[in-house]
């Protein structure tokens, strides 16, 4: 039996895009769905027998989904759903960007990772994101150009997951975006909006201006017919040559040509930087809650170890019991969140250069972290700060200063097999360092590095080195029980991705939501001290009671992109984050 699912041409999908961000949702939303205050509507929970897609885009969606009824595996759904996001939805992901995965493989019951995060150029040195007086670089004065172009890692990534498990032909798998970009797509009013909101920076790029925008210098409308051929021709030369077309040959000179040539800011990569970008396959990161093992990512992200250190403080206490609404939840998981965050600046980074505590998920160590939270008030900020956990030969490094941006997506596959994607893939900034190559957005996430490499002669563990990958927040997330898959879930956001991630686990376990309604749970995040409530929510409500427990709040837009699918013993079931435009759609 095929479950219902939305209109399957690419002239439909995009025709519904028109509509807004949430047309396509309309599909499989019921008649009495909530309306969130902020006017969006929530997403009704998507059912599935046995093959799903949960993606940020429509189109992207569809692709996967149409990949997997040929008989292809999630591996193979994966290269499909990351090549039309990247055309469509450039601002946030794409073959110039890098990307986590966190796989489960049927056959063996086994969760792995795979990193393909973009690695620093053998030319950089700490000093890269200083000026001529030794002073970090304003932010965007460090994005916009070259300098923060990093070896790009999705392409490798895509390979080396589609060589493991995938059961079409590679070039099938490109297929559907190549015939996308040849064809074109309606703009929608999401990027639409990106590209007015960042006229000021895009535009003055060359290429992306020849893109984005009209010959007046407005950006494309909502509804226009954009095509894109140059990335079509690069998606080609991908599927004949595989990955190495990517990374060495026309296109590797392209990329390098772009981040070469700009006039005030140009970067360091080579093309010997290109030809030597490894994807790696990695131990998962998993972490105890409620009888669940969390798996995600370790380093270079800092996702898995943070998301389990917020986990395994709040496990000492009655959540459940508490339930959502009450502003004593959110003052654990918010005081546990700004604890996990203090160990986070000190400690990660790459480990493959810098040497991590090995007990930052010790359950002993986590039960004394839990105990500074059992008092009535929120902690004081001279008591938030990193602990000591075992060491086993660390290093101990001093805490930096990193912007990350929520210009990131999510996606998660379920197979007829019952092999799960899970994976969190950016380009960093939205559009990136607003270079183009080949018809695709160059990354900018050099800048996730911390500018300044030293306090007091004293290295800063996120420090800029060559061919070392920056520390990210990136927590693509699958959730075990008994050894079998139970939830696939992740977010863009930044470093809120961290919280979004974690409190999406407490209200599938805690407070029993399903999927779509733990998605939809209004937002509030407190990383550094200030506790951000998602304006236009019922999370408003809390706000006076959060100010009473000694919390500084800030009330302002917290724009998550979840997205996730749970495995049920009938099915499954997806969710979409309503806040954009993505959708779970499946058979």
């Amino acid at each position: 039996m095929r479950f219902p699912h939305a209109m399957t041409s690419a002239a439909a999908l995009s025709a519904l895009l028109l509509a807004g961000s949430t047309g396509f949702a309309q599909q499989a939303t019921d008649a009495h769905a909530p309306e969130m205050a902020s006017g969006i509507t929530s997403k009704a929970a998507v059912r599935a027998k046995e093959q799903m897609v949960a993606a940020a885009n429509p189109l992207a969606a569809e692709a996967g989904l149409e990949i997997l009824r040929k008989g292809g595996s999630a591996a193979d759904a994966l290269v499909a759903v990351q090549t039309v996001l990247g055309l469509v939805e450039p601002q946030s992901s794409g073959i110039g960007g890098g990307a986590f995965l966190v796989w489960y493989d049927a056959a063996s019951g086994a969760v792995t990772t795979f990193d393909g995060r973009e690695t620093a150029p053998a030319a950089a040195t700490p000093a890269l994101f200083l000026d001529g007086k030794g002073e970090p670089l304003a932010f965007f004065d460090a994005v916009v150009g070259g300098r923060s172009v990093g070896a790009p890692g999705v392409v490798r990534l895509m390979e080396a997951v589609h060589q493991k498990a995938g059961r079409l032909a590679w070039a099938e798998t490109l297929q559907p975006a190549i015939a996308l970009a040849e064809a074109g797509f309606a703009v929608s009013p999401r990027l639409n909006a990106l590209l007015a909101g960042d006229k000021d920076k895009l535009a003055t790029q060359a290429a992306a201006r020849a893109y984005f925008y009209d010959a007046a210098g407005e950006p494309l409308a909502a509804g226009s017919l954009l095509r894109n051929p140059d990335y079509a021709e690069t998606l080609k030369v991908i599927a004949a040559e595989g990955a190495d077309g990517f990374y060495k040959g026309a296109v590797a000179e392209k990329i390098v040509a772009a981040v070469k040539a700009h006039e005030t800011n140009p970067g360091l990569l080579t093309l010997d930087d290109l030809a030597a970008y490894e994807v790696k396959e990695r131990e998962a990161v998993c972490a105890p809650y409620r009888g669940l093992d969390v798996c995600g990512m370790g380093p270079p992200s800092s996702g898995a170890l943070t998301v389990g250190q917020i986990l395994g403080m709040v496990a000492e206490f009655d959540l459940a019991g508490l339930g959502p609404d009450d502003p004593e939840s959110w003052r654990i998981i918010g005081d546990a969140t700004r604890l996990a965050f203090a160990d986070r600046g000190l400690y990660m980074a790459d480990s493959d250069f810098v040497k991590m505590p090995s007990g930052l998920l010790d359950a002993d160590y986590l039960k004394e972290r839990a105990a500074l939270i059992r008092r009535p008030t929120a902690l004081e900020d001279d008591a938030v700060k990193a602990g000591t956990p075992p060491w086993d030969k660390a290093e101990l490094r001093i805490d930096g200063t990193s912007l990350t941006q929520p210009s990131t997506s999510h996606f998660v596959i379920v197979d007829k097999d019952g092999n799960i994607a899970s994976m969190t893939t950016s380009v960093e900034s939205a559009f990136g360092s607003r270079q183009m190559a080949g018809g695709f957005i160059l990354n900018n996430q050099l800048t996730d590095f911390s500018f300044a490499p030293e306090s007091d002669g004293e290295a800063v563990a996120n420090r800029v080195e060559p061919g070392k990958r920056p520390r990210s927040s990136m927590s693509p997330t699958i959730i075990m029980k008994d050894g079998k898959p139970l939830h696939a879930l992740g977010s863009p956001g930044g470093s809120n991705i961290i919280p979004y991630v974690a409190n999406t686990i407490i209200a599938l376990a805690d407070w029993q939501m399903n999927m779509q309604q733990a998605i939809d749970l209004p937002h509030l995040t407190n990383r550094f001290g200030t506790y951000t409530i998602e304006s236009g929510t019922a999370a408003e409500d809390l706000t006076d009671d959060l100010d009473a427990l000694g919390f500084k709040t800030s009330v302002g837009e917290l724009n998550s992109g979840l997205h996730g699918i749970s495995i049920l013993p009938d099915g499954l079931e997806g969710g979409a984050d309503p806040r954009r435009e993505g959708v779970a759609i499946g058979d």
